[in-house]
């Protein structure tokens, strides 16, 4: 692993970047595992995908983090949204109210 001041080439820079794509994904595959076990809980005592205080929640959280990490946190949010949006369509899937 190489810090961004560290690399010396645009092969560097690659080799970083493909390096954290993948750690983001394998995130992303267990952010998945807690949503599918969201999903058969919600489904034990009735609750629907979409709860949105808890959506609003997860985004002031990003913003949050976002701010932070000196990034810029209208466009976290808007990607997290999409992340939030196809998170509650996988649990409708699972709660059979997809399509």
């Amino acid at each position: 692993m190489k810090t961004p001041a560290d690399c010396e080439t645009m092969a560097d820079i690659r080799a970083e970047i493909d390096r954290l794509d993948a750690e983001l994904v394998a995130l992303f595959a267990q952010r998945v595992g807690y949503i599918d076990r969201a999903a058969a809980i919600k489904a034990g005592v009735g609750l629907p995908a979409r709860i949105t205080p808890r959506v609003e929640e997860v985004v002031a959280n990003v913003r949050r983090h976002a701010e932070a990490h000196g990034l810029p946190p209208d466009k976290l949010e808007k990607l997290w949204r999409k992340l939030i949006d196809w998170s509650i369509e996988r649990e409708e899937g699972h709660l059979g109210q997809g399509d």
